[in-house]
């Protein structure tokens, strides 16, 4: 089959354990902390040492910024379709597109039967499958009065469609056998299966499956996302693997099925990446640097060191979110770094995630500056700062600090995993630093906070601009404060000890 084209995406499979629920939790803002786009959850609801999926689905977003989650996938005979719509539609919503729908067409029927749902065949649960679509469907369509369906196993009569989903919410269908992977093909937004089930070699005889169904049903076979459930690796050539999937294949989201910290953090900061630039370099018909990786530079004598940008000390608000003569120093006496190529590339990576951060925060100022002049409103601005890297807490090398430094100063457990603890094992000196650091991001989570309410009284209160003014300053001085002195403290230590 060939590279359909799709955008690429990566994400967890995590097991929803009731046994140990922080931790299930933790492993999904993790999954976010690691530069992924998507978590996913196993729903077996007739499993008592499972949570309900969609309720930790919901705690998730809650919790998150930019991670996307869904189920992996919904059992649909334990789940009413109408039910299931709204409720995904209302998640939709609330997390500002963040869901999607993975769907099945039940299994494990004894169970089902046990905790009060139908009993059905396998040609029984493909039809209820394709009749709850066309239900699910109906109901998030709100331009209709009301939604009437008449079916084997589903009926609705002129029931109000509604909420809509804030975006096209797609539908993965985990499909195992010829009969399902048509309906993939005829009405599914994505096929989802797992490879334990559906073994690599067995994808392209799949694939035309779908492909020849789609096009039967006036569709392009490019419209199916092709999702692959993947088990971890230690395999050096895994993300070669991958990208070969997407290329041969289709593949193009993969989803790490695993509860392993360690495992989620390689997939997001290191096997992730290679697979992009791997068929990015591909569809560009140009050689992939990591194909024949270049050998390591050898060390400079005298080399260029990471200069930090430099804090001007402007400063706009009357108030002080800290003490900054209380900042403990970064004090060693190691020898001098030879700032090597790798060197500065690794310690640069800081820097240059801080002046996006920066160029941000202009950008900021500017709709704060088009709301009082009125040329955009203040729901608008709300919504353009919420899609800002600053909004989703993803300062401080991306996402490793704000929402992951959060859980390192109450859960242990997985503390190992992060850039912090890293740096903590390499180099104890480094321990006040990064505890300041972390304290401070917690201040910083919230002062956007209070510009987030802020922009909310501009909306409800006339005359309430100088309380969003004064909030936009202090975030302004916060962050110029915050971003020089992590620079000044862990530029040389991130070139010189790396990231994990």
């Amino acid at each position: 089959m060939p590279d359909y084209g799709q955008d690429l995406q990566f994400g967890t499979f995590l097991t929803p354990d009731a046994g140990d629920p922080d931790r299930v939790a933790q492993l999904a803002l993790l999954t976010e902390a690691s530069g992924l786009e998507l978590a996913t959850f196993q729903d077996h609801p007739y499993q008592a040492r499972f949570l309900d999926a969609w309720a930790l689905a919901a705690t998730v977003l809650a919790r998150t910024s930019s991670l996307r989650v869904t189920t992996n996938v919904s059992n649909l005979p334990l789940r009413p379709p109408y039910v299931l719509a709204k409720t995904v539609a209302s998640l939709d919503v609330l997390s500002r597109g963040r869901v999607e729908l993975g769907l099945g067409a039940g299994g494990f029927w004894d169970a089902i039967a046990a905790a009060g749902g139908p009993r059905r065949s396998p040609g029984e649960a493909r039809h209820a499958l394709e009749e709850g679509i066309a239900v699910i469907r109906g109901t998030w369509d709100t331009d209709q009065r009301s939604v009437r369906f008449t079916g084997e196993h589903y009926a609705l009569s002129g029931v109000h469609p509604g909420p809509a989903p804030v975006h096209d919410v797609e539908i993965w269908i985990g499909a195992i056998g010829p009969r399902m992977l048509e309906l993939t093909g005829r009405v599914g937004d994505g096929w989802l299966p797992s490879q334990g089930y559906v073994p690599p070699e067995t994808l392209a005889e799949r694939n035309a499956r779908i492909d020849a169904a789609a096009l039967e049903a006036g569709r392009d076979p490019s419209q199916v996302r092709r999702l692959y459930n993947v088990n971890a690796s230690d395999d050096p050539a895994w993300a070669e693997w991958l990208a070969e999937l997407t290329l041969e294949h289709g593949t193009s989201t993969f989803i790490l099925a695993t509860d392993d910290p360690a495992q989620i953090q390689r997939f997001g900061t290191d096997v992730a990446p290679a697979v992009r630039e791997l068929v990015l370099a591909e569809r560009s018909r140009q050689p992939a640097v990591h194909e024949e990786p270049a050998p390591e530079p050898a060390p400079i004598s005298g080399g260029v060191p990471v200069r930090p940008t430099p804090d001007d000390g402007v400063r706009r608000s009357s108030r002080t979110p800290w003490d900054e003569s209380t900042r403990p120093a970064y004090d060693h006496d190691l020898p001098a770094l030879a700032w090597t190529d790798h060197e500065r590339a690794t310690g640069r990576h800081l820097v240059d995630v801080h002046d996006h951060l920066r160029a941000e925060l202009r950008q900021l100022f500017d709709l704060i500056d088009q709301v009082e002049a009125g040329s955009i409103d203040a729901g608008r601005a709300r919504s353009l700062i919420n899609t800002m890297t600053m909004r989703q807490n993803d300062w401080a090398l991306g996402a490793y600090c704000q929402s992951y430094c959060r859980l390192v100063t109450t859960h242990h457990t997985i503390e190992d995993t992060s850039m912090f603890p890293h740096l903590r094992s390499r180099d104890s000196a480094l321990a006040p630093v990064i505890d300041r650091l972390e304290d401070e991001h917690h201040v910083i989570a919230g002062v956007l906070d209070e510009v987030d309410r802020a922009l909310v009284a501009v909306v409800a209160e006339p005359g309430s601009m100088p309380r969003l003014r004064e909030a936009v300053d202090l975030l302004a001085d916060t962050m110029a404060s915050h971003l020089s002195y992590e620079e000044r403290m862990l530029v040389e230590p991130l070139a010189r000890y790396g990231f994990y």
